[in-house]
Protein backbone atom coordinates (compact mmCIF):
# COMPACT_ATOMS: atom_id res chain seq x y z
CA UNK A 1 0.00 0.00 0.00
CA UNK A 2 1.22 3.61 -0.94
CA UNK A 3 0.40 6.41 1.12
CA UNK A 4 0.17 10.30 -0.30
CA UNK A 5 2.50 12.07 2.12
CA UNK A 6 1.56 15.41 1.00
CA UNK A 7 -2.12 14.64 2.06
CA UNK A 8 -1.17 14.78 5.60
CA UNK A 9 0.46 17.87 5.94
CA UNK A 10 -1.27 19.68 8.85
CA UNK A 11 -3.15 16.82 10.04
CA UNK A 12 -2.47 16.52 13.74
CA UNK A 13 -3.21 12.92 15.19
CA UNK A 14 -4.50 14.84 18.67
CA UNK A 15 -7.01 16.66 16.19
CA UNK A 16 -8.67 13.48 14.66
CA UNK A 17 -9.08 12.40 18.52
CA UNK A 18 -11.00 16.19 19.63
CA UNK A 19 -13.39 15.30 16.75
CA UNK A 20 -14.16 12.02 17.78
CA UNK A 21 -14.51 13.29 21.67
CA UNK A 22 -16.83 16.18 20.14
CA UNK A 23 -18.84 13.85 18.17
CA UNK A 24 -19.65 11.55 20.85
CA UNK A 25 -20.18 14.43 23.37
CA UNK A 26 -21.54 17.20 21.08
CA UNK A 27 -20.66 19.44 23.53
CA UNK A 28 -17.60 21.75 23.21
CA UNK A 29 -17.53 21.70 27.08
CA UNK A 30 -18.18 18.66 27.92
CA UNK A 31 -15.31 17.70 25.66
CA UNK A 32 -12.81 20.01 26.83
CA UNK A 33 -13.47 17.87 30.32
CA UNK A 34 -12.84 14.80 28.90
CA UNK A 35 -10.02 15.76 27.04
CA UNK A 36 -8.39 17.79 30.43
CA UNK A 37 -8.43 21.00 28.14
CA UNK A 38 -9.72 24.04 28.26
CA UNK A 39 -12.91 25.29 26.23
CA UNK A 40 -10.95 27.92 24.17
CA UNK A 41 -8.45 25.40 23.11
CA UNK A 42 -11.27 22.51 22.34
CA UNK A 43 -13.00 25.70 20.54
CA UNK A 44 -10.15 26.43 18.55
CA UNK A 45 -9.44 22.54 17.41
CA UNK A 46 -12.94 22.93 16.14
CA UNK A 47 -12.76 25.85 13.94
CA UNK A 48 -9.39 23.77 12.26
CA UNK A 49 -11.17 20.95 11.73
CA UNK A 50 -13.82 22.83 9.96
CA UNK A 51 -11.25 24.06 7.93
CA UNK A 52 -9.44 20.90 7.49
CA UNK A 53 -12.56 19.02 6.30
CA UNK A 54 -14.68 21.87 4.76
CA UNK A 55 -17.38 21.26 6.63
CA UNK A 56 -19.72 23.09 10.16
CA UNK A 57 -19.32 19.45 11.36
CA UNK A 58 -21.40 20.79 14.63
CA UNK A 59 -24.15 23.46 14.29
CA UNK A 60 -25.86 24.95 17.40
CA UNK A 61 -29.08 23.71 18.00
CA UNK A 62 -31.75 24.46 21.15
CA UNK A 63 -30.37 21.59 22.68
CA UNK A 64 -26.29 21.41 21.97
CA UNK A 65 -24.64 20.78 19.14
CA UNK A 66 -25.87 18.30 15.88
CA UNK A 67 -23.26 16.96 13.53
CA UNK A 68 -23.75 17.43 9.80
CA UNK A 69 -24.09 14.51 7.27
CA UNK A 70 -19.99 14.71 6.72
CA UNK A 71 -19.67 14.10 10.78
CA UNK A 72 -21.82 11.79 11.08
CA UNK A 73 -19.79 9.93 8.00
CA UNK A 74 -16.60 10.84 9.81
CA UNK A 75 -17.83 9.39 13.15
CA UNK A 76 -18.12 5.62 11.54
CA UNK A 77 -15.15 5.82 9.79
CA UNK A 78 -13.19 7.37 12.77
CA UNK A 79 -13.89 5.61 15.63
CA UNK A 80 -12.58 2.06 14.49
CA UNK A 81 -9.57 3.66 13.11
CA UNK A 82 -8.71 5.72 16.35
CA UNK A 83 -9.37 1.96 17.97
CA UNK A 84 -7.26 0.36 15.93
CA UNK A 85 -4.75 2.50 16.34
CA UNK A 86 -4.80 3.05 19.71
CA UNK A 87 -4.20 -0.84 20.33
CA UNK A 88 -1.24 -0.90 17.92
CA UNK A 89 0.51 1.74 19.96
CA UNK A 90 -0.21 1.03 23.09
CA UNK A 91 -1.50 -2.31 23.78
CA UNK A 92 1.28 -5.14 24.70
CA UNK A 93 1.82 -7.20 21.68
CA UNK A 94 0.10 -10.99 22.70
CA UNK A 95 2.39 -14.38 22.30
CA UNK A 96 0.31 -17.09 22.95
CA UNK A 97 2.67 -20.20 23.32
CA UNK A 98 -0.25 -23.24 22.67
CA UNK A 99 -0.75 -21.62 19.42
CA UNK A 100 2.24 -19.92 18.10
CA UNK A 101 3.94 -21.36 15.12
CA UNK A 102 7.28 -19.22 15.09
CA UNK A 103 10.65 -20.34 14.70
CA UNK A 104 13.73 -19.89 17.20
CA UNK A 105 17.07 -19.77 16.92
CA UNK A 106 18.93 -20.86 19.89
CA UNK A 107 22.79 -20.71 20.48
CA UNK A 108 24.34 -22.99 23.08
CA UNK A 109 27.46 -24.10 23.62
CA UNK A 110 28.01 -28.36 23.21
CA UNK A 111 27.92 -28.93 26.87
CA UNK A 112 25.24 -26.48 27.40
CA UNK A 113 23.11 -28.43 25.04
CA UNK A 114 23.85 -31.60 26.68
CA UNK A 115 22.62 -29.87 29.99
CA UNK A 116 19.55 -27.91 28.71
CA UNK A 117 18.34 -29.47 25.97
CA UNK A 118 17.05 -32.71 27.45
CA UNK A 119 15.08 -30.17 29.64
CA UNK A 120 13.96 -27.32 27.77
CA UNK A 121 12.63 -29.11 24.33
CA UNK A 122 10.34 -31.51 25.95
CA UNK A 123 8.78 -28.38 28.43
CA UNK A 124 8.41 -26.17 24.57
CA UNK A 125 7.02 -29.38 23.54
CA UNK A 126 4.15 -29.66 25.91
CA UNK A 127 3.42 -25.97 26.81
CA UNK A 128 4.22 -24.91 22.52
CA UNK A 129 3.49 -27.65 20.51
CA UNK A 130 3.86 -25.63 17.26
CA UNK A 131 7.26 -23.76 17.87
CA UNK A 132 10.01 -24.74 15.95
CA UNK A 133 13.42 -24.38 17.52
CA UNK A 134 16.97 -24.44 15.54
CA UNK A 135 19.85 -24.89 17.97
CA UNK A 136 22.85 -23.60 16.80
CA UNK A 137 26.21 -24.03 18.16
CA UNK A 138 28.28 -21.13 20.06
CA UNK A 139 31.08 -21.04 22.28
CA UNK A 140 32.97 -17.87 24.55
CA UNK A 141 33.80 -16.29 21.22
CA UNK A 142 31.36 -16.25 19.03
CA UNK A 143 28.33 -15.02 20.72
CA UNK A 144 28.34 -11.16 19.68
CA UNK A 145 28.89 -12.24 16.27
CA UNK A 146 26.33 -14.75 15.70
CA UNK A 147 23.56 -12.18 17.45
CA UNK A 148 25.22 -9.80 14.91
CA UNK A 149 24.61 -11.59 11.95
CA UNK A 150 20.93 -12.86 13.01
CA UNK A 151 22.30 -17.06 13.45
CA UNK A 152 21.07 -16.95 16.98
CA UNK A 153 18.13 -14.76 18.28
CA UNK A 154 19.15 -16.05 21.91
CA UNK A 155 22.12 -17.35 23.25
CA UNK A 156 22.96 -19.56 26.43
CA UNK A 157 26.72 -19.99 27.42
CA UNK A 158 29.44 -18.54 29.13
CA UNK A 159 30.61 -15.82 27.10
CA UNK A 160 32.90 -13.15 26.70
CA UNK A 161 32.14 -9.36 27.54
CA UNK A 162 30.02 -8.25 24.31
CA UNK A 163 29.16 -4.50 22.45
CA UNK A 164 27.07 -2.16 24.13
CA UNK A 165 24.00 -3.86 22.05
CA UNK A 166 24.57 -7.23 23.79
CA UNK A 167 22.05 -7.47 26.57
CA UNK A 168 23.65 -10.07 29.00
CA UNK A 169 21.39 -11.64 31.79
CA UNK A 170 23.27 -14.01 34.64
CA UNK A 171 21.50 -17.65 35.03
CA UNK A 172 23.62 -19.54 36.93
CA UNK A 173 26.33 -19.97 38.52
CA UNK A 174 28.25 -23.28 38.36
CA UNK A 175 31.61 -24.74 39.78
CA UNK A 176 33.28 -27.88 38.33
CA UNK A 177 33.85 -31.62 38.69
CA UNK A 178 36.15 -34.22 37.50
CA UNK A 179 34.83 -37.57 35.74
CA UNK A 180 36.33 -40.30 35.02
CA UNK A 181 35.03 -43.97 34.22
CA UNK A 182 35.60 -46.41 37.19
CA UNK A 183 36.85 -49.30 34.92
CA UNK A 184 39.76 -47.52 34.06
CA UNK A 185 40.91 -45.38 36.66
CA UNK A 186 39.85 -47.60 39.66
CA UNK A 187 39.80 -44.28 42.30
CA UNK A 188 37.74 -43.51 45.15
CA UNK A 189 36.22 -40.07 45.08
CA UNK A 190 36.56 -37.95 46.29
CA UNK A 191 39.93 -38.01 44.49
CA UNK A 192 43.04 -36.51 45.96
CA UNK A 193 45.18 -34.09 44.53
CA UNK A 194 48.20 -36.75 44.38
CA UNK A 195 45.52 -39.02 42.40
CA UNK A 196 44.96 -35.83 40.26
CA UNK A 197 48.26 -35.22 39.46
CA UNK A 198 49.27 -39.16 38.80
CA UNK A 199 46.73 -39.11 35.77
CA UNK A 200 46.59 -38.09 32.44
CA UNK A 201 43.92 -35.65 31.83
CA UNK A 202 41.74 -34.62 28.71
CA UNK A 203 40.64 -31.15 27.71
CA UNK A 204 38.15 -29.60 26.09
CA UNK A 205 39.26 -26.34 24.48
CA UNK A 206 36.97 -23.90 21.38
CA UNK A 207 40.50 -22.93 20.52
CA UNK A 208 43.09 -25.53 20.60
CA UNK A 209 44.73 -24.20 24.21
CA UNK A 210 46.49 -27.08 26.20
CA UNK A 211 46.06 -25.27 29.31
CA UNK A 212 42.36 -24.31 30.99
CA UNK A 213 41.19 -22.92 34.71
CA UNK A 214 42.65 -25.80 36.62
CA UNK A 215 45.94 -25.31 34.83
CA UNK A 216 45.74 -21.55 35.85
CA UNK A 217 44.89 -23.06 39.63
CA UNK A 218 47.94 -24.98 39.66
CA UNK A 219 50.37 -22.97 38.65
CA UNK A 220 49.69 -20.79 41.28
CA UNK A 221 50.17 -23.58 43.90
CA UNK A 222 53.95 -24.14 41.49
CA UNK A 223 52.08 -27.33 40.19
CA UNK A 224 51.03 -28.95 36.45
CA UNK A 225 49.12 -31.62 35.25
CA UNK A 226 49.63 -33.55 32.33
CA UNK A 227 47.31 -33.07 29.73
CA UNK A 228 47.47 -35.52 26.99
CA UNK A 229 43.83 -35.19 24.81
CA UNK A 230 42.69 -32.27 23.60
CA UNK A 231 38.86 -32.08 22.26
CA UNK A 232 36.68 -29.50 20.96
CA UNK A 233 33.33 -30.29 22.19
CA UNK A 234 32.40 -31.47 25.48
CA UNK A 235 29.99 -34.30 23.79
CA UNK A 236 33.66 -36.41 22.63
CA UNK A 237 34.90 -36.83 26.20
CA UNK A 238 32.59 -39.65 27.41
CA UNK A 239 33.55 -41.94 24.66
CA UNK A 240 37.28 -40.81 25.11
CA UNK A 241 37.19 -41.91 28.94
CA UNK A 242 35.51 -45.38 28.43
CA UNK A 243 38.04 -45.83 26.36
CA UNK A 244 41.25 -44.54 28.18
CA UNK A 245 42.24 -44.02 31.28
CA UNK A 246 41.79 -40.53 31.71
CA UNK A 247 40.45 -37.43 34.16
CA UNK A 248 38.22 -35.20 32.74
CA UNK A 249 37.49 -31.65 34.40
CA UNK A 250 33.91 -30.28 33.63
CA UNK A 251 31.07 -28.07 33.91
CA UNK A 252 29.57 -29.70 37.08
CA UNK A 253 25.64 -30.13 35.28
CA UNK A 254 27.47 -32.64 33.51
CA UNK A 255 29.02 -34.85 36.16
CA UNK A 256 25.43 -36.38 37.00
CA UNK A 257 24.03 -36.80 33.42
CA UNK A 258 27.31 -38.40 32.67
CA UNK A 259 27.24 -40.79 35.50
CA UNK A 260 23.69 -41.82 34.97
CA UNK A 261 24.06 -42.08 31.16
CA UNK A 262 27.67 -43.62 30.26
CA UNK A 263 28.50 -44.88 33.98
CA UNK A 264 31.68 -42.28 34.86
CA UNK A 265 31.97 -41.75 37.99
CA UNK A 266 32.79 -37.99 39.30
CA UNK A 267 34.40 -36.06 42.17
CA UNK A 268 34.58 -32.31 43.12
CA UNK A 269 38.12 -31.09 42.36
CA UNK A 270 41.08 -31.53 44.85
CA UNK A 271 41.84 -27.95 44.22
CA UNK A 272 40.06 -23.84 44.34
CA UNK A 273 38.53 -23.79 41.33
CA UNK A 274 36.79 -20.23 40.85
CA UNK A 275 33.44 -20.89 39.61
CA UNK A 276 31.62 -19.80 36.52
CA UNK A 277 28.41 -18.19 35.11
CA UNK A 278 26.38 -19.33 32.66
CA UNK A 279 24.61 -16.34 31.16
CA UNK A 280 21.77 -15.71 28.60
CA UNK A 281 22.67 -12.96 25.83
CA UNK A 282 20.41 -11.66 23.34
CA UNK A 283 20.19 -7.98 20.85
CA UNK A 284 19.09 -5.12 22.13
CA UNK A 285 16.74 -4.88 19.19
CA UNK A 286 15.16 -7.61 20.09
CA UNK A 287 13.79 -5.79 23.48
CA UNK A 288 9.75 -5.99 23.48
CA UNK A 289 9.77 -9.35 21.51
CA UNK A 290 6.68 -11.27 23.50
CA UNK A 291 7.88 -14.72 21.94
CA UNK A 292 11.50 -14.46 22.79
CA UNK A 293 10.75 -12.67 26.17
CA UNK A 294 8.61 -16.12 26.93
CA UNK A 295 11.35 -18.05 25.57
CA UNK A 296 13.84 -16.57 27.97
CA UNK A 297 11.48 -17.13 31.09
CA UNK A 298 11.41 -20.73 30.07
CA UNK A 299 15.43 -20.73 29.92
CA UNK A 300 15.82 -19.09 33.17
CA UNK A 301 13.50 -21.47 35.31
CA UNK A 302 15.10 -24.47 34.24
CA UNK A 303 18.87 -23.31 34.03
CA UNK A 304 18.01 -22.10 38.11
CA UNK A 305 16.50 -25.32 39.15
Amino acid sequence: MSIREKDFRGVDLNLLVTLAVLLRERSVSRAAACLHLGQPAVSGALARLRELFDDELLVRVPQGMAPTARALALQAELAPLLEQLQTLLFAAPAFEPASATRSFSLGMSDWVEIWLAPKLLPRLRALAPKLRVALETTDPFTGSAMLEQGRMELGVSVFAPGPAWQQTRPLRSMGFAVVYDPKQLPLSAPLSLDDYLAHEHALVSYRGARQGTADRALAERGLSRVVSHTASRFASLPPLLKALPLLATVPEALADEWAASHGLRASPPPLDLPPFTVSLIRHAASGGDPGLDWLEAQILDIAGR
